[in-house]
C-alpha cells in the first residue's frame, strides 16, 4: 500500500523553519561567545579574478565611515585617475592619506630599474604609514605584483610585517601571484578566482568598473 504524501500545511512549514534557525541561532551564539579578541590583520587578496582592489578599498570606506584614520599605497596604478583615488582625496582627506607610487605597469615603463626605484619608494613610504599607530588600516595596493617581479625583498616585508607592524594596525596588501611567504604570516587570505571577464570579449576597462 502507497504511503500516503506528508502534506504540511504552512503554518506547520514555518513552525519547521523557525525551530531550525532557532537552533542554527544557539549554535553561532555558543561560538561567537568564544571571539573576543581584537587584532591588527595581515590581509592578502590575490588570485586572477577582478575584485582585489576593489574589496580592499571597501574596506578603506567601512574606516572612514567608521572615523578611523586610514592610509592608501599604490604600487602600479599610481598614474591612473582612478574613482578610489578621486573619491579619497577629494572628500576624505582628513581620514584617508593616499599616495600613488607606482608609474604604471612594467611592460608601460620598460624600464626595470625604474620601477625597482618606483617600488622602494612605495615600500619606504608604506613603512611609514605602517609604523603610526594612529592609523587603523594600511593598504598596499598591487604590492604582490611589484614583489612577484622581485621590485621588492620578500624576506624584508615579511620581517617589517611580523616584527615592527603595531599591534592593533591593520595591513591590506593586493595583487596577484601572492608569495607563499606572505600567505604564510596572513591572517586572512581570500583568492578570487576568474570564471569569465569581458576583456576576452574584446570590452575594454571603463570607469566604474576597473577604475
Amino acid at each position: 500500500m502507497t504511503p500516503e504524501p506528508d502534506i504540511q500545511t504552512g503554518e506547520e512549514t514555518d513552525a519547521r523553519h523557525a525551530a531550525k534557525m532557532a537552533k542554527k541561532k544557539a549554535a553561532r551564539d555558543e561560538i561567537m561567545a568564544t571571539k573576543s579578541g581584537e587584532k591588527g590583520l595581515v590581509i592578502v587578496h590575490t588570485g586572477a579574478g577582478k575584485g582585489k582592489s576593489s574589496s580592499a578599498f571597501g574596506m578603506i570606506v567601512r574606516c572612514v565611515a567608521h572615523g578611523l584614520p586610514c592610509a592608501v599605497v599604490q604600487f602600479i596604478k599610481g598614474a591612473w585617475d582612478t574613482g578610489e583615488r578621486r573619491l579619497l582625496t577629494g572628500h576624505f582627506g582628513d581620514l584617508c592619506q593616499f599616495h600613488a607610487m607606482g608609474e604604471g605597469f612594467t611592460w608601460e615603463t620598460q624600464d626595470r630599474a625604474r620601477d625597482i626605484a618606483a617600488a622602494r619608494a612605495g615600500w619606504d613610504k608604506a613603512k611609514e604609514l605602517i609604523r603610526d599607530p594612529a592609523l587603523r588600516m594600511v593598504v598596499l595596493d598591487e604590492i604582490n605584483i611589484a614583489l612577484r617581479y622581485d621590485y621588492l625583498d620578500i624576506a624584508e616585508v615579511v620581517e617589517f610585517l611580523t616584527t615592527q607592524k603595531p599591534p592593533m594596525t591593520h595591513v591590506v596588501l593586493t595583487g596577484r601571484n601572492a608569495k607563499d611567504e606572505l600567505i604564510e604570516i596572513a591572517d586572512l587570505v581570500t583568492e578570487m578566482t576568474l570564471v569569465k571577464h569581458p576583456f576576452r570579449s574584446g570590452i575594454k576597462a571603463q570607469a566604474g568598473v576597473e577604475f
